[in-house]
């Protein structure tokens, strides 16, 4: 098609939008696509036009846009233009399309004062300038042209630039500046260009999204400089060498988490959790991580029975727990704790991958073992928490908690806050007392006066001061207690207070009305009985002493016999043996003890070889009938569920003596009775007899009237029974040929 001339014909045929033009109707918009024109200048007669569009055609001059006042919009892209605004300004001109045409300069644009669009996409230019006084400027667009250097837009309330194309060339810009003052800005397309940095964005508060396509960002850390635009919503790194590092998505969608648009894909909430649970994690998720490993590596050990969770305990093993931030001197705390208190807590050593400080030593404040024996230890299940903190790892294992229970002792253990959430998954129920320094100033001091900690690590522990205080604050309860650690003197005596309130026990003389009376065992009445009087005053169900009721108890209550612990320790023993497969029958013979009757210790005298009166019909010997009653009420003093003989005695009045031609009645054990006949027992065992062996009753036990006796504190379903002489367990014939005079 040859060039052409835009005839009156034309223009009439291409005339749209009538509207009043001052006191008459005109039409207003005028649209002539590709005709291949190059003159346009009858245009000139047209000044009621105020949207004049010219695209795809040859014209090179646009003087005759000067003799249009009232034009609003003017499209004269995909032409021969060469000069920029060749005409006068029309006052009302608002937006400006001369993208692909052959412009190599810009001129000065600030008779323009109207202007808010312009799009200069494909042409020549080299540097932006000239538009720096159009007040009302907010699109600009320059993209696909020779620009090196970003310039000339100081304060212009621009709300959408582009620098770049992604579907072609962009421009030569290989730096990010002068942008700051831009504060408008809301959308920003600078792709196709140089840039290795996203550095120069950080002060646009506004930007919503930004378009980074073909660059060459290769660092994900770049990300790190738009992670204060709180509106950034939609960003594109596409075909950027970042892209091609391992979990590139997760993790700009975790240093970014408020996109909804990730190169041109939707960002789930999904997504979002995932990334955070992945690079940075809450406190609970690593906790309850934790303990589901912990959880699984156990279970595929072989099963015992822990001392922290046997049957006898009615109440969760007691743990106490201080925590607080580094150095704030919760280890010292808890080691002058467990030597003031050491009848009620043992010091539990956690392990850990650091290295000693100077003063500590391994067993006694921690276990310090190489990281792979402290990963190897987890994969075998040994650790109740573990937590990372200062890129060492710290653990409580399950064998300084047992080596505490095992002496029947509560433990006592410090650890991070970290370590705190990761316990509170457990089945322990531990009493956890924060020490929080109040004072920085002296928390730094107290720091750098060790001479252990460098810079970095004390801003780290100072800056989690916060942590503490937010935690306490936001979930009340998370702490028992909260004991300020600046003056250590005055924070252990409020801990010995919290303590000494958590066991139930209260000094004598100052506090006068409270007073903790513990039995004495060597005070007895005439029948040899402790006396039952005494009594404490302790509340089991105040929550602040439930846990430890157990262990007040068995303080108050006369020590075991080393017969009665033999029997207890074997019980358990066949527990453990019986859960791990190694005598499954015994556990359930345990269950299914028949009921013994009591034979009359008042009964005549047996004959040799026949069955005696305290030979049961099965032929038990005595020696095993006491151990028997003295296990079931050992295991009824520890809270055993196994079901006890004692319960098939019956009551019978000694008043009733003895029917003829029958048994003896069935009395019930009395303790006096059993101590005064234990005597008999003493003659046999000097002579090298046993008391297995079968033997007969004194011919002249007198008749002593049966009384109950009263139990020992924590147990009031079963009597006292008396101490069982050594050497019981010797059943060897000679002593039974000797004893029964064969």
């Amino acid at each position: 098609m040859e060039d052409a001339e835009l005839t009156r014909e034309v223009v009439e045929k291409h005339l749209s939008t009538l509207g009043r033009s001052g006191q008459s109707f005109a039409y207003q918009f005028l649209t002539v696509p590709r005709q291949n024109l190059k003159n346009v200048s009858i245009l000139s007669e047209y000044t009621h036009l105020r949207k004049l569009e010219l695209p795809y055609n040859k014209i090179k001059d646009l003087s005759c846009v000067s003799h249009m006042p009232n034009l609003i919009i003017l499209d004269a892209s995909h032409n021969e233009l060469s000069t920029f605004f060749g005409f006068q300004p029309p006052k009302y001109l608002k937006e400006v399309n001369f993208s692909h045409n052959q412009i190599s300069e810009m001129k000065d644009l600030s008779a323009y004062f109207s202007l808010n669009k312009l799009i200069l996409d494909y042409n020549s230019i080299t540097e932006i300038k000239g538009v720096e006084k159009c007040s009302s400027l907010i699109h600009f667009s320059i993209a696909h042209n020779k620009i090196s250097r970003i310039s000339g837009l100081n304060n212009l309330p621009l709300k959408h630039l582009c620098l770049g194309t992604a579907a072609d060339r962009g421009n030569l810009i290989k730096k990010i500046e002068n942008l700051h003052t831009l504060r408008a800005l809301q959308f920003l397309d600078i792709s196709s260009n140089r840039i290795h940095s996203l550095s120069g964005l950080q002060n646009l508060p506004l930007l919503g999204s930004i378009n980074f396509e073909s660059n060459m960002i290769s660092e994900i850390k770049e990300v790190s400089y738009l992670h204060d635009i709180l509106l950034l919503r939609e960003l594109n790194l596409k075909r950027n060498p970042v892209q091609e590092q391992p979990d590139y998505r997760m993790m700009v969608i975790f240093l970014l988490n408020r996109l909804t648009e990730l190169d041109e894909l939707a960002v789930t909430a999904v997504d979002k959790v995932t990334a955070v649970n992945k690079y940075d994690p809450p406190l609970e998720v690593v906790a309850a991580r934790d303990h589901m490993t912990h959880m699984v590596y156990q279970h595929l050990q072989p099963q015992v029975i822990f001392d922290s969770t046997l049957p006898s305990l009615d109440a969760p093993y007691p743990l106490l727990i201080l925590t607080g931030p580094q150095a704030c001197g919760k280890r010292e705390l808890a080691h002058k704790l467990c030597q003031d208190f050491c009848d009620y807590f043992a010091y539990g050593a956690c392990h850990t991958t650091r290295g000693p400080y100077f003063g500590e030593e391994d067993g006694s404040d921690y276990h310090f073992v190489l990281e792979e024996e402290f990963q190897n230890m987890i994969r075998m299940g040994r650790f109740v928490q573990t937590m990372q903190y200062g890129g060492h790892w710290y653990g409580l294992s399950r064998e300084a908690i047992e080596s505490a229970a095992r002496e029947g002792l509560a433990c006592c253990v410090h650890m991070e806050i970290e370590g705190v959430y990761s316990l509170k998954n457990s089945y322990f129920e531990p009493r956890y007392i924060l020490l929080i320094p109040t004072s920085t100033e002296e928390y730094i001091s107290r720091m750098k006066a060790r001479g252990l900690y460098s810079n970095a690590q004390i801003d780290t522990a100072v800056s989690r001061i916060d942590l503490y205080v937010r935690v306490n604050r936001e979930q009340p309860g998370f702490f028992d207690s909260v004991i300020p650690s600046d003056n250590r003197e005055e924070a252990y005596m409020r801990l010995k207070q919290i303590v000494e309130d958590f066991l139930g026990l209260h000094e004598q003389g100052a506090e006068g009305d409270r007073t903790r009376v513990i039995p004495d065992s060597s005070s007895q009445g005439e029948n040899g009985e402790a006396l039952a009087s005494q009594k404490v005053e302790v509340n089991p169900a105040d929550t602040d002493s439930m846990n430890y009721w157990n262990k007040v108890q068995a303080r108050l209550t006369p020590q075991k016999t080393s017969a009665e612990l033999a029997s207890i320790h074997r019980k358990k023993q066949m527990l453990r043996e019986a859960l791990m497969g190694k005598s499954p029958g015994v556990y359930p013979q345990l269950f299914k003890r028949h009921a013994h009757t009591a034979p009359s210790l008042l009964g005549p005298p047996s004959q040799p070889g026949a069955s005696s009166s305290l030979m049961p019909s099965f032929g038990r010997p005595l020696s095993d009938r006491i151990e028997d009653s003295s296990s079931e009420e050992s295991r009824a003093s520890s809270g055993l569920s196994v079901h006890s003989s004692a319960g098939a005695l019956s009551a019978g009045s000694p008043a009733e003596g003895l029917d003829a031609g029958s048994g003896p009645k069935v009395e019930p054990l009395d303790i006096s009775v059993l101590g005064q006949n234990l005597e008999s027992l003493k003659d046999p065992l000097e002579s090298g007899l046993t008391p297995d062996a079968p033997r007969s009753v004194p011919e002249q036990a007198s008749p002593t009237p049966l009384t109950t006796s009263p139990g020992r504190p924590g147990s009031n379903a079963k009597p006292i029974l008396p101490p069982i002489p050594s050497g019981r367990k010797g059943d060897t014939p000679s002593s039974r040929q000797s004893l029964t005079g064969q």
